[in-house]
């Protein structure tokens, strides 16, 4: 993970993406811009989902079991959503630079409290 932090660290300066920090009101500019972007990213996954289900749907009134049918679908759009998940992926990053976050330290750290963590119930979460 620090590897790819610093590609996308290098990376959005080659291309002058990063989130300004001049002064508050540009830093708060780019950074409600930039997650602006994110959720974009995410609606486009959302529609690579549809396209996907859309697929089984058509798949199946042709007759294909909807296990298979699901495959072929996964299949067609695994490019697809690949890109999008990049795009995600990469505002992502853009956010951890930008508040000088260790990406790999925050993430095993949430993962290791979710882990640990009571569920509504009261029982802890299944290892």
């Amino acid at each position: 993970m620090k590897e790819l932090q610093n590609f996308m660290r290098d990376y959005q300066k080659e291309m002058g993406w990063e989130i300004s920090e001049k002064n508050y009101a540009e830093s708060r500019d780019s950074l409600l811009n930039n997650y602006l972007l994110l959720t974009t990213e995410v609606a486009e996954v959302a529609e690579e989902l549809r396209k996907a289900f859309n697929l089984v749907h058509e798949y199946t009134k042709e007759g294909m079991d909807e296990e298979k049918a699901f495959e072929l679908a996964k299949d067609q759009l695994k490019e697809d959503i690949g890109k999008e998940l990049s795009d995600c992926l990469a505002y992502l990053i853009k956010f951890y630079n930008f508040f000088s976050i260790d990406m790999e330290e925050s993430f095993y750290g949430k993962m290791e409290e979710v882990r640990n963590r009571k569920n509504k119930d009261g029982s802890l979460v299944k290892k």
